[in-house]
């Protein structure tokens, strides 16, 4: 093992070089520290990553000549830097961000990754990311490794032996947490919802947040549900730990957690740490559609920035502002509804904080439409399903009205009638 700093680590990275950063609560701090400190003498390297936990330093304003993210998923911490257009977003579904790599599309130069300590045998874990940073450690030239004795071991595709790794940097430090987001009588009511929807024996796709959480909490009295999912979080544990979800049913990996990586607090590290119910395996296979239609009932819950009447749903932006990705939304929505007796839910309140409609007549101007309305099945607000699939554009308008705020029902109603000259009173 190269064992040496962070600084001298870094040093291998040169100007207009394309570099990885692992994802989520993997991103490797200590790396990402020592590379900005060499600011001064680099100029136009490329920082490829999809969301990332914690700063994101390489991101500020004054490090625009040294350095520019082109983004495959984009969080809080450089969502600035993409909407003043110091930096960039690539469209892409988050299936196929391995094959960018592994295809050559994007050639990375260095990837810089955090894992487990090598174990007996030599193996380091990716942990809790998986992802497409498989991908990046298999393409890179170099690969630099922040060890961490607080990165989980999982088992799936993220074992790494130490001979693929060119530099090692240890850095002992909690990864970064998310807690169990808290949520109100409107997260309730959707959870209760999408809960009536999903049937025993179905298999989960669903990420963190309030909604999530809200669906898995009214879950309890489900029985042999099954996870194949790109993420989990705390969420879930206690409904594995009950029994509730056993993936008893699923085709593939039965009776076991099928994810790509996870966000949440120690409690979620340690519950994945050396956990063979836990599949840890890369973004390319867990959102191929091909995988996840073999499993019966695959029910998918994702969410959504607005829906408009005929069913497109904006999922990664605010108008022209770039909020988040494209993500996995389309892998899942399609996957669920090629599955035998899938059902693909996009879930989400009537109405934002300010009291806007989120179910609108027109998208806003550059939204981006992530899931088309040929792929919707059900949307779910606190007020109701509306089920669109197989519905016309009138009856998908009058469907939709009925499950948004009552507020803006009138108005709605109105602005249907103007594009589509006729509603029918009920579907």
């Amino acid at each position: 093992m190269n064992r040496t700093t962070a600084e001298e680590a870094v040093s291998v990275i040169q100007s207009g070089n394309r570099v990885f950063i692992q994802s989520v609560a993997a991103a490797p701090r200590l790396l990402i520290e020592a590379m900005t400190a060499r600011a001064p003498e680099l100029r136009d390297v490329e920082i490829v990553h999809l969301h990332t936990e914690g700063p994101a330093p390489y991101a500020a304003p004054e490090m625009r000549d040294s350095f520019r993210v082109n983004a495959l998923f984009v969080g809080a911490n450089v969502r600035d830097a993409i909407n003043s257009g110091e930096s960039s977003y690539i469209p892409v579904f988050l299936g196929e961000t391995s094959n960018l790599f592994r295809r050559g599309i994007l050639p990375l130069d260095v990837a810089l990754i955090q894992v487990s300590p090598p174990d007996k045998h030599g193996f380091c874990s990716l942990g809790v990311s998986v992802d497409c940073s498989r991908a990046a450690v298999q393409a890179a030239k170099f690969v630099i490794a922040q060890v961490n004795p607080n990165m989980p071991r999982t088992h799936g595709d993220g074992v790494i032996h130490i001979d693929k790794i060119d530099a090692f940097v240890d850095g002992d430090e909690p990864l970064h947490e998310v807690p169990p987001p808290q949520y109100g009588d409107v997260e309730k009511a959707i959870g209760r919802y999408c809960a009536e929807l999903i049937e025993d024996g179905a298999t989960l796709q669903m990420g963190i947040g309030a909604i999530p959480d809200a669906v898995l909490a009214a879950l309890g009295g489900h029985k042999n549900l099954g996870i194949h999912t790109e993420m989990f979080s705390d969420g879930a544990i206690d409904l594995i730990e009950s029994g509730v979800i056993n993936g008893l049913n699923k085709r593939s990996h039965p009776g076991k957690v099928v994810a790509t990586f996870v966000m949440g607090t120690r409690r979620l590290y340690d519950f994945i740490d050396d956990n063979p119910q836990v599949a840890m395996l890369d973004v390319g296979y867990t959102n191929d559609t091909a995988v996840i239609r073999r499993n019966p009932k695959v029910t998918a819950i994702n969410s959504a920035i607005e829906v408009d009447l005929t069913g497109q749903v904006c999922a990664d932006s605010i108008g022209t502002r770039q909020y988040s990705g494209v993500g996995g939304q389309m892998d899942f929505i399609r996957g669920a509804s090629l599955s035998e007796g899938g059902k693909p839910i996009i879930a989400l309140p009537s109405v934002t904080r300010r009291g806007e409609s989120r179910l609108v007549s027109f998208l806003k101007p550059g939204a981006g439409v992530v899931s088309t309305r040929a792929h919707v099945h059900y949307v779910v607000t606190e007020w109701g399903v509306a089920n669109l699939y197989g519905q016309n554009l009138q009856a998908r308008a009058r469907l939709l009205i009925n499950i948004a705020h009552p507020d803006h029902r009138e108005r709605l109603e109105r602005e249907a009638l103007e594009r589509f000259h006729s509603l029918p009173s009920s579907v």
